[in-house]
Order: structure tokens, then sequence, then C-alpha cells
């Protein structure tokens, strides 16, 4: 078990390795391509950190959710495409997934109205941002499902092969 740092500011993958008790050798043991130095460099900030070593660290660490916050934290693209997930319970994500498909169904027809035309004309922009939200908050729910089950198989709580073999 290795010794925990004083240090403060220490980045989500610092904090990430701490939390599990590793030192920075364990730790790069665990990854095999990455090198307890370069671990120490993009712990503290020195080097950039690329998705090959935040999908060990998850990995190594049992915390699949490095990987959204490398995408919406550090890479340039996924900043602008990739939403942010918080960790949630699954009722309470079934719960906002619900909500968000109870609302979008509702709006429904007035979609078909708005696109039947393959135009949106300024009159209907209100009308059509507000499905286009309906449609990221439901985005984000299906994202954060995902995050769940991800961590549930993490932590041994799902068989992976029986659920990927139930999916096809």
């Amino acid at each position: 078990m290795g010794k925990r740092s004083i240090k403060e500011n220490k980045n989500i993958f610092f904090e990430s390795r701490e939390a599990m008790g590793y030192s920075r050798a364990q730790a790069s043991e665990l990854m095999g391509g990455i090198s307890e130095s370069s671990l120490e460099k993009m712990e503290t900030g020195k080097t950039n950190i690329y998705p090959e070593d935040v999908v060990a660290m998850a990995k190594a660490y049992r915390k699949p959710e490095l990987c959204n916050y490398y995408c919406t934290h550090e890479c340039a693209i996924g900043r602008t495409s990739v939403p942010e997930v918080k960790i949630s319970s699954l009722s309470e994500i079934v719960l906002a997934m619900l909500s968000s498909l109870n609302s979008l169904e509702r709006q429904k027809n007035r979609l078909i109205e708005i696109t039947a035309d393959g135009e949106i004309t300024d009159d209907e922009l209100s009308d059509f941002a507000s499905i286009q939200t309906q449609l990221e908050h439901i985005d984000v729910t299906v994202e954060a499902l995902k995050l769940w089950v991800a961590n549930t198989i993490a932590d041994g709580k799902i068989d992976k092969d029986k659920l990927d073999k139930l999916k096809k």
C-alpha cells in the first residue's frame, strides 16, 4: 500500500490512484505500458495524458468515469461533443430518462411539423431548440446508464461476458 501524498491540487488521475491505495510503482505495474516516471508526469501535469493512458488507468483503478472525464475536460474534440456524465444511482438514471422521454413524446408531433418541409424557420426555431434540449437530456441519461453499467461491471456485480451474450 503506497503512502498518501499531502500535495494539494491533485488531478483526478492522481486522486484515483491514491483512492485505490496504489503507489505509482504498483499502478505502473498494473498498467504495463506506463512507466512510474510517466505516471508521475501525468499526475502532476508535466506531460499530456493520452487516451490509451486514460483507458489503462480506468481499468487499473476500476474507475470507468475517468474516460468520460478525459473526453469532457482534456480532449479538444470531446469538450465540444461529449456530454459530461455524473455518477448516479440506477433509479435516478431511469427516472431522468423516463422524464425526458415523456417530455419528448409530448413534443413529437411538433417535431414532425417543424421538420416535414426540411427547413427550420424563425418561427419554429424556439420549439426546435426546446426539442433539441430534450434530446440532449436523453443522450446524457443514456451515457449515464452506460457509465453505471461499466462501473457495475468493474465492481464485479455484473458479468460482462453474460451481458454481452444477452445483448446479441
